[in-house]
């Protein structure tokens, strides 16, 4: 089923971000939320960051396109030590939480913030060689055009990189023990169904928006995301995040029974609590696409 979100609830929601905007106490969680990301799923980072490595020029400037709090920024300036990289994004606090990050890994000196919507205008990064875009395209009116600004942006034999989802990580067995069976799959049944028309570039497929865009495809891949029990306490207070957002995003669309063992789980400190549960699952796929320009 296509996983589909969009709007403001997107930032109340998800740690998937781009040049939409945050506010107060959700973007502290949201922050969080993005830096357990990195935390969590650390082997799908290093992967999908060492076959954009393989396949991309070795220096130059690099471009990262709602950077949030700096996970992509941090990485690709690590992998490519001779590189600037520019880190493109709409809040200034997620901006000063990667500058933060950047100087305490010595990284300062070539990390670059700009402070952007790319809803309005394309910002003045200069040319770029390497364009990574992570869950930020669908969060834009209209990514064709960011799209044909990348590509102008790009010097020959640059590339761009997209990372996109199909649907959300999963976390919980089917029954957990309280209430019914399929807790999860309702909840994302329901959240589906709101935002079906509110981001409906979400679940595109990248590659023929970008070979339109002028790039010539270098390969695409579907980065499976699975690990299973015992999972360690960063995955928790990830999965605790995730599942509190979207219990905050559901409240009125959910049956009686299914928000109470939301909040039982929660909420609780019973054995099955999501704080005492020793059987999450976390599981997902994330498409990438790499693009190259002639």
């Amino acid at each position: 089923m296509p996983y589909r979100h969009g709007g403001l609830s997107l930032s109340r929601m998800t740690q998937e971000h781009a040049g939409h905007r945050h506010h107060g106490d959700d973007e502290d969680a949201l922050a969080r939320m993005l830096d357990l990301d990195l935390e969590v799923l650390h082997e799908y980072w290093v992967d999908v960051l060492a076959w954009v490595r393989r396949n991309a020029p070795c220096g130059g400037r690099i471009l990262d396109l709602g950077a949030g709090t700096g996970c992509g920024t941090i990485a690709l300036a690590q992998r490519f030590a001779d590189a600037e990289v520019v880190a493109v994004d709409s809040s200034e606090a997620m901006l000063e939480r990667l500058r933060t990050k950047a100087f305490d890994l010595g990284l300062a000196p070539r990390i670059r913030t700009v402070l952007a919507d790319l809803d309005d205008a394309w910002p003045a990064v200069g040319t770029v060689d390497i364009t990574w875009a992570s869950m930020s395209l669908h969060h834009l009116t209209d990514p064709d055009r960011v799209l044909r600004d990348v590509f102008g942006a790009t010097r020959p034999g640059g590339v761009m990189a997209v990372v996109e989802m199909a649907e959300p990580i999963r976390f919980l067995p089917d029954d957990i023990g309280i209430g019914r069976p399929g807790l999860e799959t309702r909840c994302l049944e329901a959240l589906a169904a709101e935002h079906t028309h509110d981001l409906p570039e979400l679940g595109s497929d990248w590659a023929p928006r970008l070979e339109k865009a002028g790039f010539t495809i270098v390969g695409e891949r579907t980065m499976a995301i699975d690990l299973n029990r015992p999972v360690s306490a960063a995955a928790g207070r990830y999965a605790r995040l995730w599942l509190d957002r979207l219990r905050s995003g559901l409240a009125d669309r959910l049956a009686d029974d299914d928000r109470a063992a939301l909040g039982s789980l929660l909420d609780g400190d019973g054995p099955l609590a999501l704080r005492q549960r020793s059987d999450l699952w976390i599981r997902g796929t994330r498409p990438v696409t790499l693009a190259r320009r002639p």
